[in-house]
């Protein structure tokens, strides 16, 4: 269906609308259809939730502007420790960085928590 500003991806299928979140390399069905999903959007909290309106918007008036197929991404990731909010906030590719973010959770599904990570491979697409 469409994609966040964070390359969060939204997905209509026969048994509801998928949300695949990018940062925290999860997949869920919060929504049973399109108009619960339309519903949920218009209060704040859940575009702050699903759409990081509030940083899209600082990282906006930050300059950091969008363009044609590119999202707003946070270096170093959430996942290695990085901090969510303005001053780590790129503009990057979308198919890039969710290629990148898919790679990252794979790689890193499996460890304990805690565990410290010194650095990971990024391979090119197959």
């Amino acid at each position: 269906m469409f994609a966040s500003p964070f390359g969060d991806v939204f997905m209509q299928a026969s048994d509801g609308v998928w949300f695949l979140d990018s940062m925290q390399g999860s997949l869920s069905l919060p929504w049973e259809s399109v108009e619960s999903l339309e519903t949920d959007l218009l209060s704040p909290e859940a575009q702050d939730r699903y759409l990081l309106a509030g940083l899209a918007s600082a990282a906006d008036r930050a300059g950091k502007v969008l363009g044609r197929d590119q999202i707003y991404d946070i270096v170093p990731p959430p996942v290695l420790g990085g901090r969510i909010d303005v001053e780590h906030v790129i503009v990057a590719d979308f198919v890039v960085t969710l290629n990148i973010a898919g790679q990252l959770h794979e790689q890193i599904r499996n460890l304990p928590p805690g565990t410290k990570i010194s650095g990971f491979k990024i391979s090119p697409p197959t």
